[in-house]
């Protein structure tokens, strides 16, 4: 039975917070003290939930799931575990009393700076829906000090500054001390004989103690609190007083520097040597911190290591963690004394992998040189796992030099993980229908092929609590009042505001809302980037991280071609546009950046151009994060999903756009395809190349975009303008690279590696039944009421019940708190 929530005690702990943490009454307390004393109120209540969920679980001896990723973008906590503690009226009159408002409130968390891009919220949405439906699990990462980086935009371009976000510390985390673990990097490996049997010691290695903190997942309106478990680095001997008396200042604090740069930051850059190591060691120290607990707390309770598997599974999200294989192995092997077939067995039984990209740049590869030095056990183990799979493999295919070549784990000097994970446990998953059957018949063929029943699909999904009950509360009352509310823990349900698209009236509200949801936004714009934009403009909104595959480019070169056409004819018959754009790049990814400062370039120009008469804006938002993101959503019209097919795996953004009700403007790629399945292809709009053409263009050949350049005077035109000073007069030269990536044909790479310009006129021709279909307002809200109420396959709760039942088999448990 549930306790309810008691509004007169949670007055009371906000008050006692206030004055036992800050020593200031609530009149006299900023709007950050007053956010820490709510967080830690709300906290309070949580922590009851939190210690009996885990007393249930351990008297039930559950088998638990460990959430294995390098991030976990969770966006600000209070407001969302208000609402699944479901005490959100109840915290917003406390404030109101308190002379507060519950927005102001929230507004004054940082977003937890722990991801960078759509894998580590993915990650998020899993834990929130794990928690909702009662399953046991932690998710594993790493407590990174600073985050990828704040995003600010000077002169057009990117400046990246630390994300300090822990700078006023956070509330919601809780230091786990008891359990720190030792991780060892370096040294060398020594074989010793014992009892007729080699075991193997690191010695001389450096160490580092991993600190787990934990932060409350809460299920929604269940009791059900899970754990985020990140882990920090500290030094095992802080200071060396002996170095330090002899003079060698740098050497007292050495192992104090080795632990901070650990943690120090998400992703380094890894385009040099120094960055690519550092990744290795987060990895690896994440990695066994991790496994080594997940053993230890199982041998707390079980006497049989043998039996491990049956009650944990390690899900690993993308190559990242694929060191987790090795690891676990040397744990069985050295700690554990176990034969080599027996320790296979348990790994091979544990471990899962989630494959993210079709990309294969982004399939991790390690210098052997590198690996082995700073892993030296590791990788003796996975030498053995590749020299036992080759024999596999010859055995299978004899002679086949070429099935060695692409399949082997070691491999021209590299470790390969991608291979690793694959080879090292039971499931291959990808994350969306058509990614899944890229990588059986392209990418991984050859896995495939040898051991089809590891693979599957699970096409990813989003949180609805997060994405649309707190994210849009106009659009979730709305809904509400209109089906009921099962849709936030069945969003399926959300299917019965179909019959309301047919509705005069009921179009007429949800316009109403669009319309207020762009009041929002356009306020947040005139806030943060001092432009004026028109609500009652269409909004066509592409916020995702900047690649090339993305397309952001095509994009940018489609607002210029249209400014071309209103230029040559101010009357020009159009509905005015507010192009929006959020994305950061990464810091050493020199054409993504250089991609922003275009973007920049062309808002200046068109935004201060009085002859177009506000028919077109360009806004780039800076520093897009999770919390800005919730309402970008909300306010969109068009959701801009062009990534080149076949190049994004899944995409989430696109859900979330369409859960707010917005009409994807997309290619056949990732979960768009799907998408438009669920919708009808009619109440979105579909072009460019299909997956299959662009691959066989890119293994036969056949494309030349100079073809196009001389035969398309208005892309030629466009393209002209990147290089005679039309948007930077002061440099000319400033986009030059674009233009050469788009036709330079004298380079040694492919020109229009994402056939930009091969897709544009198919995408104009997008853009303008796009233009025509939002005349029609009764149309346009009919598909756009459309969207939502066919959005019901792509919530994680379904995500997370299809890897239950096929991959980690585990059990709902119930958690029923005590009366007080």
């Amino acid at each position: 039975m549930s306790m309810g929530f008691d509004k007169e005690i949670f007055k009371k702990s906000v008050l006692f917070n206030m004055k036992n943490v800050f020593r200031k009454t609530v009149d006299e307390a900023t709007p950050e003290q007053m956010y820490q004393a709510v967080a830690y109120a709300v906290k309070d209540v949580i922590i009851d939930e939190w210690i009996a969920t885990h007393k249930e679980y351990e008297k039930q001896d559950v088998k638990t799931l460990y959430y294995l990723s390098m991030e976990f973008l969770m966006g600000r906590a209070l407001g969302n575990n208000i609402i699944n503690i479901m005490a959100q009226p109840e915290v917003k009159e406390v404030l109101e009393e308190l002379g507060f408002d519950l927005n102001a409130i929230e507004d004054q968390e940082p977003d937890p700076a722990l991801g960078n891009g759509g894998l580590g919220r993915l990650a998020a949405c899993f834990l929130d829906s794990l928690a909702t439906l009662g399953y046991p699990a932690y998710g594993c990462g790493i407590r990174y000090r600073y985050g990828m980086f704040k995003q600010k935009i000077e002169g057009g371009y990117q400046v990246e500054v630390p994300d300090d976000w822990l700078k006023n510390g956070y509330p919601f985390e809780l230091r786990r001390a008891e359990y720190a673990t030792e991780v060892k990097f370096g040294g060398y490996v020594n074989t010793i004989r014992e009892n007729g049997r080699e075991r193997f010691v690191q010695e001389g290695y450096q160490s580092v103690l991993a600190v787990p903190y934990d932060m409350p997942i809460v299920g929604y309106g269940n009791n059900v609190v899970n754990t985020l478990r990140i882990w920090d680095a500290q030094a095992i001997n802080t200071f060396s007083l002996d170095s330090f008396d002899r003079g060698d200042y740098q050497k007292a604090v050495e192992q104090e520097n080795l632990a901070k740069t650990i943690v120090e930051v998400l992703y380094p850059n890894d385009n040099h040597y120094a960055g690519k190591e550092l990744r290795l060691k987060q990895q690896y120290f994440f990695i066994s911190a991790s496994v080594q607990r997940a053993v230890m707390k199982y041998m707390e309770k079980h006497e049989d290591i043998h039996k491990f598997f049956e009650k944990t599974v390690f899900q690993l999200n993308d190559t990242h963690p694929t060191v987790a294989v090795p690891e676990l192995m040397r744990i069985l092997l050295d700690d554990f004394s176990l034969s080599w077939d027996e320790a296979w067995e348990i790994t091979t039984k544990t471990c899962a992998y989630t494959n993210h990209t079709i990309m294969s740049e982004a399939l991790e590869k390690w210098p052997i040189e590198l690996f082995s030095r700073l892993l030296p056990r590791i990788y003796q183990i996975v030498e053995e796992i590749n020299r036992r799979f080759q024999q596999k493999i010859m055995e299978m295919y004899p002679g086949n030099q070429e099935k060695l070549r692409k399949m082997s784990i070691i491999y021209d000097g590299q470790v390969r993980m991608a291979n690793l994970a694959i080879v090292g446990g039971f499931s291959v998953n990808g994350v969306a229908r058509l990614h899944t059957e890229i990588l059986k018949n392209q990418e991984l063929k050859d896995f495939y092929q040898m051991m089809p029943e590891k693979f599957n699909n699970k096409t990813n999904g989003i949180t609805q609590r997060r994405f649309l009950l707190h994210g849009n509360p106009l659009l979730a009352d709305w809904v509400t009042k209109k089906i009921g509310n099962d849709w936030i823990t069945n969003l399926p349900h959300i299917y019965r505001l179909a019959i309301y698209a047919d509705d005069p009236r009921c179009r007429q509200e949800f316009m109403d809302i669009k319309y207020q949801n762009k009041v929002r936004l356009a306020k947040y714009i005139k806030e943060h980037n001092g432009i004026d934009v028109d609500p009652r403009s269409m909004f066509d909104v592409q916020v995702k991280r900047l690649h090339e595959y993305k397309r952001q480019l095509m994009n940018i070169l489609h607002v210029m071609y249209l400014y071309n056409q209103l230029k040559d004819n101010p009357n020009l018959d159009m509905v005015p546009r507010t192009y929006l754009f959020g994305a950061k790049a990464a810091a050493g990814y020199k054409r993504a950046k250089l991609t922003i400062k275009l973007i920049n370039a062309v808002a200046d120009v068109i935004n201060n151009d009085r002859s177009i008469g506000g028919k077109l804006k360009v806004v780039f938002i800076e520093d897009y994060k999770v919390s800005n993101a919730e309402i970008i959503f909300a306010a969109a019209d068009v959701s801009e999903q062009i990534s080149t097919a076949s190049k994004e795996a899944s995409g989430t953004g696109n859900m979330k756009f369409m859960l707010n009700g917005a009409l994807t403007l997309g290619t056949m790629d990732g979960a768009n395809v799907e998408i438009a399945e669920e919708v009808g292809a009619g109440n979105a709009f579909i072009f460019g190349m299909s997956s299959d053409e662009v691959i066989r263009y890119e293994n036969e050949g056949g494309y030349n975009p100079m073809d196009i350049f001389n035969n398309n005077y208005e892309i030629r035109r466009v393209l002209m303008q990147l290089i005679n000073g039309y948007y930077s007069p002061q440099n000319p030269e400033l986009f030059r690279d674009i233009y050469n990536s788009l036709l330079n044909t004298q380079s040694s790479d492919r020109a229009d590696t994402y056939f930009i310009l091969k897709d544009f006129p198919a995408y104009a021709e997008a853009q303008r039944r796009a233009d025509k279909a939002y005349r029609d307002e009764a149309w346009w809200a009919k598909a756009a009421i459309l969207n939502v109420a066919c959005s019901g396959k792509f919530t994680s709760d379904r995500t997370i019940e299809e890897y239950v039942k096929d991959i980690w088999h585990l059990e709902k448990v119930k958690v029923e708190l005590e009366e007080v």
